[in-house]
């Protein structure tokens, strides 16, 4: 389980600049004015081998001045509690404000490492004026700048010294996960499926304070079902139930083999759901998305279900080879279902295919279906193989890896999954020099 590493301040330092450019997706949207940033973002990002995910925890719309230092000041909190590390970033342009010096006062009081990361300087007289923020006590200081990627790296050089080191599952049972955003039914499921109400269920969102295995044995497979909802009171932590959920999580997705994401079919897969399976899909997790309370959508006709299925497909291209359930844990319907397809997907993701077989099936298709010329360079792929890992990654080997380009390689990965069956599981393609 790798480490969380959140990114606190102020609206309109580049924090969402910064998140984008370090999980190299354009995910957080980036504006001038402040607080564009209202949900939490959160993705997976590496630096020399250490892998980390990644909190963006944005900012509000200013309404008044003490609403917004509240929020600022949970948010913070929030991350300071759950986060292994704190990247506190701020801006050289307005230097050392009022805001800086309350974060930087709850910054001081905890024992976890902080890093000061001073944005926006792009030339020498700004590098000077970065001087200032000694004043924040929060002693060195890293300068940076977000657009163009500059000091970014010595910052991390530092970061990942100080992240704990991955931590391996010491249970032999595969482990799924039950995640969604809150009160979209996830604890009421785990009820239905093991037949007593373990977990504590209510109309009100972020019931469940913490996280629990249950070992559950079903169609003669045993495994550990957790119930991620992981909303945890703690002292002094005055409650953003959406963002502990998320921190809460995000953990829980990098420690399981199979995520069950749960949705609300009457809110239907909205942004959070979505950011939860991209970093599903990220951490390379098995996926199985479960349409829960089915029996609450009003005025069902013979192509509503197929209607919502493309409508989720649509969100999650080009991952689309996901197993896509619609459920009602108050009726029961299809939950015994889901279970079983989420087995599958389990195997699924620890599928090996024999080199010999893996040949004899690709190198016909690569045959007839070549790589597009690029730059006038024609590549021949002569051999493949799967790679020795616990979930699917295949290696190509040709005269010119450089050459093969990312519409090629999902040709491939459709091959592969309509030949030997990945469903539910992300497939990763490598180019290798022969």
């Amino acid at each position: 389980m790798s480490a969380i590493v959140a990114i606190v301040g102020r609206p309109n330092v580049g924090k969402s600049t910064f998140f984008n450019r370090l999980i190299q997706r354009r995910e957080a949207i980036v504006d001038a004015v402040s607080g564009v940033t209202r949900d939490r973002h959160y993705g997976k990002s590496d630096w020399n081998g250490v892998e980390f995910s990644l909190i963006d925890t944005g900012g509000y719309v200013l309404g008044s001045d003490d609403v917004f230092e509240k929020e600022i000041d949970k948010q913070v909190e929030l991350a300071i509690d759950e986060a292994d590390a704190i990247i506190f970033m701020v801006d050289v342009e307005t230097g050392v404000t009022g805001m800086d010096e309350d974060v930087a006062k709850l910054l001081r009081r905890v024992n976890k490492p902080v890093f000061l990361a001073i944005n926006k300087v792009d030339n020498a007289k700004r590098a000077q004026d970065a001087v200032e923020f000694y004043a924040l006590g929060l002693g060195d200081y890293f300068t940076i700048s977000s657009v163009n990627g500059s000091g970014t790296g010595d910052l991390l050089d530092e970061l990942v010294k100080v992240l704990p080191e991955k931590e391996e599952d010491k249970s032999d049972l595969p482990r799924f996960a039950v995640v969604g955003r809150p009160n979209a039914g996830k604890s009421s499921f785990i009820n239905a499926l093991i037949g007593e109400d373990r977990y504590i269920v209510t109309d009100i969102a972020g019931t469940t304070r913490d996280s629990i295995d249950t070992r559950y044995n079903r169609f003669g497979f045993e495994f550990n079902l957790v119930d991620t909802a992981g909303i945890r009171r703690k002292a002094k932590v005055r409650e953003d139930l959406e963002f502990y959920s998320v921190m809460r999580s995000v953990r829980a997705i990098e420690h399981s083999d199979v995520c069950l994401l749960v949705l609300d079919a009457t809110r239907g897969f909205d942004g959070q759901v979505s950011n939860i399976f991209w970093l599903a899909q990220r951490n390379n997790k098995g996926i199985v998305i479960l349409v829960n309370k089915w029996d609450l959508v009003e005025d069902k006709e013979t192509n509503t279900m197929k209607q919502f299925t493309q409508k989720i497909k649509e969100a999650i291209e080009p991952f689309v080879d996901v197993p896509i359930l619609f459920i009602s844990v108050l009726t029961k319907q299809r939950i015994y279902k889901a279970i079983e397809t989420a087995v599958e997907v389990y195997k699924n993701r620890s599928k090996r295919v024999p080199t010999s077989k893996l040949n004899d099936v690709m190198l016909p298709i690569i045959e007839h279906t070549p790589p597009p010329a690029y730059k006038d360079k024609y590549v021949k792929i002569k051999f493949c193989t799967q790679l020795p890992t616990p979930y699917p990654q295949f290696a190509f080997f040709c005269n010119l890896p450089q050459y093969v380009r990312e519409p090629y390689k999902r040709f491939l990965e459709n091959k592969l999954r309509e030949n030997f069956d990945f469903n539910g599981v992300p497939v990763s393609i490598f180019m290798r020099k022969k």
